[in-house]
């Protein structure tokens, strides 16, 4: 008798209440092995892969692509069997199947629900929602026959940043203010010790450790930049917990360096190096993107200049990191010279943050970065 296996959805955590089904990498009548992934979850934080727990035959799959679903509901049944032959084992399991069901897998197989239609057809007007400007601007198009290409659902992660994105705006009082970096202080310390940094510690030297480092010791003297507003209470947190910005196929996330303060610049390294090989297979916890206190974003990486990043709520601010570019600039010694210089900004809710501590603080980085010997003699 063959054992049927239920594949359940995990655990979600406590503040998510469902996921959305995106992706089948199985299809019914497949043999799997213990540890395969079956199919991909998508919550508005992270991507849950549900692995298979044994080995044996994908028999029914209960819910399909684009399905919401809740923690510990069936997601298909699996028959445990073990020394499977691999040629005839989807013509076995197909023979065992009712003919509605032969049909049924057919149409899957052949089309995933959550594949991007192409479709020159107008939906109807009735079907739009007028609550809003954005879908009257898209009623507007239709009067006006302008051709559809695609339409596509919002992915939960991306409704979740929307959400977040307009909540910030609605609830701060949002001010940005801008400085500029000689990096080439840093940029010498990584052409001298690079290699030797990378031999030992088996990851690259960046410039985010750099920052992070600059940044956890200007939150020291500037310790209003690394607390938050709660109603009418102002609490000061006493952790320097840092979110970085990492860039994956579904969006960007900010997962956290924990207690930074008490990290080497290879500690830091090591785990932004982690986190970028997570990012890459959907594979940062939730408990890695809470519990940040301030955050850091890169745009530079994507050759930005100048940006005025929104603040990661209910956080009090952030900074932005931008492109370096050679540009003349005039020493102290009122020499005329080219450096690499970099534009830095930071985005900080003025209900909390004066433009006084604001604009010390990103002078406080720039300083430490142009004579980063200050982090080294902890001065």
């Amino acid at each position: 008798m063959k054992e049927k296996i239920k594949i359940l959805v995990p655990e979600l955590p406590e503040s998510v209440h469902t996921a959305t089904i995106i992706k089948w990498h199985k299809n019914i009548g497949d043999k799997i092995y213990r540890d395969d992934i079956l199919v991909d979850l998508e919550t508005d934080k992270i991507m849950i892969e549900v692995p298979s727990p044994e080995t044996g035959i994908l028999t029914s799959i209960v819910k399909n692509s684009g399905n919401l679903v809740s923690s510990h509901e069936i997601l298909c049944y699996i028959n445990k069997k073990n020394n499977i032959n691999m040629q005839s084992n989807f013509k076995n399991i197909q023979e065992n199947l009712s003919p509605s069901l032969r049909r049924k897998n057919k149409l899957l197989n052949q089309k995933k629900l959550l594949d991007i239609k192409e479709t020159k057809i107008f939906p109807k007007k009735e079907t739009l929602k007028n609550n809003n400007c954005v879908s009257k601007n898209f009623n507007d198009m239709l009067n006006n026959n302008v051709k559809i290409k695609k339409i596509i659902s919002m992915s939960s992660l991306r409704k979740k940043i929307s959400e977040k994105l307009i909540e910030t705006q609605n609830n701060t009082a949002m001010l940005t203010t801008f400085n500029e970096v000689n990096m080439s202080s840093i940029i010498k310390i990584r052409k001298k010790f690079g290699e030797i940094f990378k031999k030992k510690n088996r990851t690259k030297l960046g410039f985010m450790s750099f920052f992070i480092k600059s940044v956890v010791s200007a939150l020291k003297k500037y310790p209003i930049i690394n607390a938050i507003i709660n109603k009418d209470k102002i609490i000061f947190y006493d952790e320097y917990n840092i979110n970085i910005a990492v860039s994956t196929d579904r969006g960007l996330i900010a997962p956290v360096i924990f207690q930074a303060d008490q990290m080497s610049i290879a500690d830091i390294e090591k785990k932004i190096k982690y986190y970028s090989n997570q990012g890459k297979h959907n594979r940062i916890t939730i408990q890695e993107l809470n519990g940040g206190t301030f955050t850091i974003t890169n745009g530079g990486v994507f050759g930005s200049l100048f940006s005025t990043p929104i603040i990661n709520s209910p956080q009090s601010a952030i900074l932005g990191m931008h492109n370096i570019q050679d540009r003349v600039i005039v020493t102290k010694q009122q020499k005329i010279k080219i450096a690499p210089m970099m534009y830095i900004s930071l985005s900080y809710d003025h209900r909390l943050i004066d433009g006084k501590d604001a604009i010390g603080f990103l002078n406080q980085i720039k300083n430490i970065l142009e004579n980063f010997i200050q982090v080294i003699l902890d001065i």
